[in-house]
């Protein structure tokens, strides 16, 4: 029966989402997208459609901060579109779709190394599309990784980007016991 019952919520839900979204009110939307992504997370265990509707929470929170920014200012709801884009990125990396983890972890990179209260994030996200980058090839990883720096100098003296440079050498180098030192 909780299969039944996940898939009624979830109708339940769309039923709401396609009301909020004519009457323009994308922020509850957006909501209820999420509460329908953690069901499919949780309960159904259908990861493809759990990243659908984080990616549609995402879209409605972008389009409600391009409404707002001129009454309340920028980043409005840029936080909340983030912490969707993150699942989906972090969702796609373990569906090996690293193409487009690392485009989203590049885009919230960028979008947080610019704020004073969010740009320490900004290293976590360049490190983890530089994983994704080193998965795919190592040259991609180290020109990525030059970027990032060039992009955010605080970066270059992070822990993070320190341990993928140790990384990176040791597997140019092929020496299996420095990568599995700097590990």
């Amino acid at each position: 029966f909780p299969n039944a019952h996940a898939a009624e919520a979830i109708n339940c839900l769309n039923a709401a989402i396609d009301i909020y979204t004519d009457m323009g009110r994308f922020t509850i939307a957006a909501k209820h997208h999420i509460t329908i992504a953690e069901i499919y997370e949780a309960e159904l265990v259908d990861i493809e459609k759990a990243i659908a509707h984080y990616e549609q929470a995402a879209d409605y929170y972008k389009g409600e901060e391009s409404n707002r920014q001129v009454l309340f200012g920028k980043g409005w709801r840029r936080g909340s579109a983030n912490k969707c884009l993150l699942k989906v990125a972090a969702y796609a990396a373990q569906l090996e779709q690293y193409q487009k983890a690392i485009e989203i972890y590049e885009q919230v990179g960028t979008n947080t190394m610019d704020n004073p209260l969010l740009k320490y994030s900004a290293k976590e996200y360049f490190f983890k599309a530089t994983l994704c980058h080193f998965i795919v090839d190592e040259l991609n990883a180290k020109l990525a990784l030059e970027k990032y720096e060039e992009m955010f100098p605080a970066f270059t003296d992070s822990r993070e980007c320190k341990l993928l440079k140790k990384l990176l050498e040791a597997h140019e180098e092929q020496n299996s016991e420095a990568y599995t030192e700097a590990v």
